[in-house]
């Protein structure tokens, strides 16, 4: 039987949701969103306001008789999480506020050198430890969020399957959490599953409850939003959109061990030796070069953009067939290549996917950028916030608890 303490919890969570997700929020609005009287709101928000997580003021001028409503706005500075973001090339550590204010942040590179759990783990926890000894007193990490480019197992943050470094079940979110030393457990992510999320809640899918999330690293991720809910399958591992084949009888080769899937065809190294640049050459700043040479009309440089768009294209119309998303959206990568790729991948929409299918989708680049997956990963670590505000924040900001003594005999 749900009580009374039950319901209070849940409005708590419900209200601080709302304001995280979108910013300053009057209470009128609030009321009308939750169903809840006048009285009610202001009780809910007087808690989170005594409690830090939020602040109230009175808003501007609105012309209109009568006392304005105030604004409920996130107070970042009191909770935060530490978010991590594991790519190809890269490894990311950020302080994130309540509200997904990016306050602090960390990088280093990570060199294509194989399974190297030891050494991810190692920076990312030093990012860890200094990010929260640069906390302002008074704050509190109130949980622990990862994004990782490879097939993530549910519940426990195991990378099932990595192929662009090898990584085939590694103990990464366990791991991470041992050497961090503090806190909640790590929530690990699928990056594409939770750059889609993110750019769903704060980036170019607002409004959209049904988009496809393209993530260019290496390869190519993607992540499927449904009715506002991720598809996740049954397993947890769906929406590997970079394993679609697109080219069955000549195509590339692709790291899963099959041949001609859309990320052998459009990723790093198709856009590469497309491009006629070396086979010792690669990363983000290789392929920004060939868009750049593309723009300045190098004409080998446009026709590698034509061919992986061509493919970009067939895949991403084999999707709106399937899906009939709001918008398709370029990340990663992607979001550097698409422009150049454009128009293939136009033709392709135009001729191969049903006129009802494609009449209403839009196509956009990330509004997030580079930050989509470590702010997906940053919501993780607001689960437990946001489900039960005054006890999670209670919890976290609690001394830990000593383990017994051991004798001196």
């Amino acid at each position: 039987m749900v009580g009374q303490e039950d319901i209070r919890r849940h409005n708590l969570g419900t209200l601080l949701r709302h304001v995280h997700l979108d910013g300053p929020v009057s209470r009128a609005t609030l009321g009308e969103r939750m169903g809840l009287n006048r009285s009610t709101i202001g009780a809910l928000t007087a808690e989170l306001v005594a409690a830090g997580l939020v602040r109230e003021e009175t808003p501007a001028e609105t012309g209109r008789a009568g006392r304005p409503s105030l604004l409920v706005r996130p107070e970042p500075s009191r909770a935060y999480v530490l978010a991590f973001d594991v790519a190809v090339d890269w490894l990311f550590a950020a302080r994130i506020g309540l509200g997904g204010v990016v306050l602090d942040r960390r990088r280093a590179a990570r060199p294509r050198a194989g399974p190297d759990l030891d050494r991810v783990v190692e920076v990312l926890a030093r990012f860890g430890r200094q990010l929260r000894e640069a906390a302002p007193p008074g704050s509190t990490c109130v949980g622990v969020g990862a994004s990782y480019c490879g097939m993530i197992r549910p519940g426990d943050g195991m990378v099932r399957f990595g192929p662009d470094l090898g990584w085939v079940d590694q103990a990464f979110g366990a791991e991470l959490g041992r050497r961090l030393g503090f806190g909640p457990p790590v929530s690990v992510g699928n990056e594409a599953h939770l750059g889609a999320l993110a750019e769903q809640q704060r980036g170019a899918g607002v409004g959209f409850r049904n988009l496809v999330y393209l993530h260019g690293d290496v390869g190519v991720g993607g992540g499927i939003i449904v009715g506002g809910k991720l598809l996740d399958g049954e397993g947890g591992y769906g929406c590997e959109l970079g394993h679609m084949v697109v080219n069955p009888y000549d195509g590339r080769p692709c790291g899963c061990g099959s041949r001609g899937c859309l990320e052998a065809e459009v990723g790093e190294r198709a856009l590469l030796d497309a491009a006629g640049r070396p086979a010792g050459l690669f990363g983000r700043a290789a392929l920004r070069d060939v868009v750049a040479d593309a723009d300045g009309g190098d004409p080998v440089a446009r026709q590698a953009l034509r061919r992986v768009g061509d493919w970009l294209g067939i895949g991403v119309a084999n999707l709106i067939n399937l899906f009939n998303p709001g918008v398709v959206i370029f990340g990663g990568m992607l979001r550097d290549v698409y422009p150049g790729a454009a128009e293939p991948v136009r033709a392709r929409i135009a001729r191969n996917v049903l006129p009802v299918a494609r009449e209403r989708v839009r196509l956009r680049t990330s509004a997030l950028g580079d930050d989509a997956t470590l702010v997906g990963a940053a919501e993780l670590g607001f689960a437990r916030l946001l489900a039960d505000p005054l006890g999670a924040l209670a919890r976290a900001a609690a001394p830990p608890v000593a383990g017994p003594r051991r004798g001196t005999g």
